[in-house]
């Protein structure tokens, strides 16, 4: 997972109107977990920023700091704790305290007890309640719930998403997981799938190109499970209707599930230009008993038919994908399948991951019998192989000229970096004193691989 600062933007805020509790209507926020995770905070900082919140950069000017939280990682509950420990030192300012995100749908009212000087704690579930939440705050209340159960069938959607990207933009499509892996807390903290409508999806992919957007990136849990509440669009329909949009230059989509991957999405990224060339297609264990361990429905031969539909792409289409290593009772020989299947697929990147125990989760009453140590040898095992494929797969791209979109300048080395359709980052010299705008494109031809990015030079004209 990553970890992502959102500590931000706005300053002028000294004649910000005062609540009855005493501060100025200022924020703060941090987001911790991955993209759907930083999107959210988009979400809330725009709906925060609408009900006349101003954002500061320092917790220390804020007068409500909220904390967005993951627990898909081991030890999150403790993070969150340790974090609010760090925040209390400023409860004697008159500051308020959220706790939003996964953590809080987890721990629910414990957090309040843990943290007494915390007043709003919400699962992601709820965020369409803020508005009210912030109104019963600004009312003096001191502890305000917004958890949601399973059954919810609300999306979170407002047009006041604050993006802190001006040329990629993330559109959630679907919230939730109806998967159930044995490991993962997900379905829990984000309740049941659901999808919105392919209308609302257009709608605000199209107000994105208004505003400059050249790149959207469509998210999900499992984001081909999609399904249009209104039947009009499938998943692989979706995707070509969004690479459509004039103005549009790329479209990616995440996180795909084996169970739910058609031969249509691949027929979509051959038609459809606009579509980047990679599939992100978590595997987690190339062992078909692991597999059914983990409850992924699916055996390692059926994920490997999907892939055979990937490399008969007329594109060539990147693979990635995630791995998780000590699963418990995964053996030495099950270890080997995955790192067989490492090989087979040729993947051009893999997240690996240690298993660690998540509340909730069936696979917490499975015997964790599998040491620290060993599995962290595993892990550095499954690493040195994958970093040799990827050492050979980024090699057949010397001479290659390739689209790259620029994300940023790396003054010290005199470079731009960026990123290629397939996701691949591309640092590049140009033969001009001018940069390149970020947000820009330009084609690279490559000269030099490395396992993990591709150096090049600007193409003139």
């Amino acid at each position: 997972m990553i970890t992502i600062d959102e500590g931000g933007c706005a300053s002028a805020c000294l004649f910000a109107e005062r609540y009855t509790w005493g501060v100025e209507k200022t924020f703060y926020i941090e987001t911790f977990g991955c993209q759907m995770n930083a999107h959210d905070s988009e979400k809330v900082i725009g709906t925060l920023e609408h009900e006349g919140y101003m954002r500061v950069r320092d917790e220390a000017d804020a007068g409500l700091i909220l904390y967005n939280t993951c627990s898909i990682r081991d030890k999150a509950e403790q993070k969150v704790f340790h974090r609010l420990n760090e925040y209390k030192r400023l409860q004697g300012e008159g500051k308020r305290f959220a706790v939003l995100g996964c953590v809080a749908q987890q721990e629910g009212e414990k957090i309040f007890e843990k943290a007494p000087y915390v007043s709003i704690v919400s699962g992601s579930a709820s965020y369409r309640r803020l508005p009210e939440m912030l109104a019963r705050l600004e009312a003096g209340e001191r502890r305000i719930t917004g958890l949601d159960d399973r059954e919810t069938e609300e999306t979170f959607d407002t047009e006041f998403t604050a993006r802190t990207n001006p040329h990629r933009g993330y559109i959630t499509i679907v919230e939730g997981c109806d998967k159930f892996c044995a490991y993962c807390v997900v379905p829990y903290t984000r309740g049941r799938e659901r999808s919105r409508a392919s209308d609302s999806v257009m709608a605000e992919a199209r107000r994105m190109v208004d505003a400059g957007y050249t790149e959207i990136q469509l998210l999900g849990q499992n984001v081909n499970s999609y399904c249009d509440p209104t039947g009009k669009l499938t998943f692989a329909e979706l995707l070509a209707a969004v690479g459509g949009v004039g103005g549009i230059r790329r479209v990616r989509f995440m996180t795909s599930h084996p169970r739910d991957f058609t031969r249509e999405i691949v027929a979509a990224i051959d038609a459809v230009p606009t579509l980047c060339d990679h599939v992100h297609l978590p595997v987690q264990s190339g062992s078909t008993r692991v597999l059914a361990a983990m409850n992924r429905e699916y055996t390692r031969e059926w994920y490997l038919e999907r892939i055979a539909w990937i490399k008969a792409a007329r594109r060539e289409i990147s693979m990635t994908s995630d791995i998780i290593v000590g699963f418990p009772g995964e053996t030495e020989a099950e270890l080997e399948e995955t790192a067989t299947l490492l090989e087979e697929v040729g993947y051009d990147a893999v997240f690996c991951f240690k298993y660690s125990p998540r509340p909730n989760t069936p696979a917490i009453a499975m015997a964790d019998s599998i040491a620290e140590e060993e599995k962290s040898r595993r892990l550095q095992m499954l690493m040195e192989r994958q970093r040799e494929i990827q050492r050979k797969n980024y090699a057949r791209h010397l001479g290659q000229a390739m689209e790259v979109m620029v994300e940023g300048h790396n003054a010290a080395r005199g470079q731009v970096v960026g990123r290629s359709s397939q996701n691949k980052t591309v640092n590049f010299t140009v033969g001009q004193l001018i940069l390149p705008a970020v947000g820009s494109y330009r084609m690279v031809r490559i000269t030099e691989t490395f396992p993990n990015s591709l150096v090049g030079e600007a193409v003139d004209g």
